[in-house]
């Protein structure tokens, strides 16, 4: 089992930045591909970014490409997401996941192990 919390979130102007951190324990972190998910109220969850077991490679949703940007910290049993440039259409709830796999682009939720509770994030106009 691993256990993801995130932290970070909360309520910012349109161009402002947030800086979003996922903690995780349970089991060794750097077997595990991890990613960054959203979901906004009556949409399905999507997928914002993933970064490899080494955190060298990553690879980001085209709708943030350019604005967010991510690490891992594979001593400290973090990751997070550098959100700079933020819109209103970003706002959702953000969720740390994590997958026993080497597989840290794929964007489909099912295909994930392991879930934070979430991070609300609310991008003002």
């Amino acid at each position: 089992q691993v256990q993801l919390v995130e932290s970070g979130g909360g309520l910012v102007q349109a161009g402002g930045s947030l800086r979003l951190s996922c903690a995780a324990s349970g089991r060794t972190f750097s077997n595990y591909a991890m990613g960054w998910f959203r979901q906004a109220p009556g949409k399905e969850r999507e997928f914002v970014a993933g970064f490899s077991w080494s955190g060298y490679s990553s690879y980001f949703a085209d709708s943030v490409k350019g604005r967010f940007t991510g690490s891992r910290d594979n001593a400290k049993n973090t990751v997070y997401l550098q959100m700079n440039g933020l819109k209103p259409e970003d706002t959702a709830v953000y969720y740390c996941a994590a997958r026993r796999s080497t597989g840290y682009a794929n964007t489909g939720p099912n295909a994930w192990d392991y879930w934070g509770q979430g991070t609300q994030v609310t991008v003002s106009s």
